[in-house]
């Protein structure tokens, strides 16, 4: 079971639960697909996108579970990353929790990740 991972801000995440669907934050609107990230690059998105925001979430997710809609295409550096080209259902979420902010304003995925 391979997990891929969305960081998202809690308000989004708490609008898209009261209807079931996360159709993504403005970044994958614009896009046109939701943005994953594996456990590898989940740091380097939190680094490069979300330094110092807090109120953010982790949300894990199977990636087999995604179907046909869920695409590894390269980004940063040739890496392959999930992208969803679908609206994803919250019910779909393997689990939802806080992501810590540290004194450094680095998220530390550690605990969430181990």
């Amino acid at each position: 079971m391979a997990l891929i991972y969305k960081i998202t801000p809690e308000s989004l995440w708490a609008r898209a639960q009261t209807v079931g669907v996360f159709d993504g934050a403005p970044v994958d609107l614009a896009d046109g697909f939701i943005h994953f990230s594996t456990a590898d690059q989940v740091q380097e998105t939190a680094d490069k996108h979300f330094t110092g925001q807090t109120d953010l979430l982790l949300a894990a997710f199977e990636a087999e579970a995604l179907g046909a809609a869920l695409r590894w295409e390269p980004s940063r550096g040739g890496q392959l990353f999930p992208h969803l080209y679908a609206p994803l259902p919250t019910s779909a979420a393997t689990w939802v929790k806080p992501i810590a902010l540290g004194a450094d304003g680095k998220h530390d995925f550690s605990e969430l990740l181990a």
